[in-house]
């Protein structure tokens, strides 16, 4: 299951230090919860969506209830929290872990259950089982940018984000 965090932040003053709290506090926190599997974090190439995105693989919605993930700052953005606008979280079935995506690749994520990647073997299919539930569904698929053609992503009304550092795994050296 994909745990998804899709936000955006309206502090120009204190932005670079919010991504530096969340990039190398709130993830590594995160990432070492019982049930989440790897975290990685987005930045929004495209207009009209929210500017960030986390996806965090989990085992289990109930992942997120547990006093180890809310201790863990699970929920929350501490000092910054009354900066952060557009705030969205879901639970999707539909992909046991979140593919890697690397400096090279790109991570387009349909805004709906509509897309052209309805017949693409490459795409996952997202259903909406817990938190907000909207979306109900999406599309997510990681693109190599080198071969990809983003003036026909961006027809299709899709968002498009670059990653903004490593995916994170347990026990692994995340650095």
């Amino acid at each position: 299951m994909i745990y998804a965090v899709e936000c955006s932040y309206n502090d120009r003053a204190s932005e670079v230090e919010w991504n530096a709290f969340y990039s190398f506090e709130k993830l590594p926190a995160l990432i070492s919860v019982a049930g989440i599997n790897t975290s990685q974090r987005f930045k929004a190439l495209t207009p009209g969506c929210p500017k960030y995105l986390a996806l965090h693989s989990v085992a289990c919605p109930d992942v997120l209830l547990s006093a180890e993930y809310r201790l863990k700052g699970g929920g929350n953005f501490a000092k910054w929290q009354s900066h952060i606008t557009d705030w969205h979280r879901n639970v999707y079935e539909g992909i046991e872990l979140m593919p890697a995506v690397g400096p090279t690749d790109l991570l387009a994520l349909s805004f709906d259950g509509s897309s052209a990647f309805e017949h693409d073997d490459e795409a996952f299919r997202l259903e909406a089982v817990a938190l907000d539930m909207k979306p109900a569904f999406r599309w997510l698929r990681v693109f190599d940018l080198v071969k990809v053609d983003l003036a026909r992503l961006r027809l299709e009304g899709l968002a498009l984000y670059e990653p903004m550092g490593k995916r994170l795994m347990p026990g692994v050296r995340n650095e």
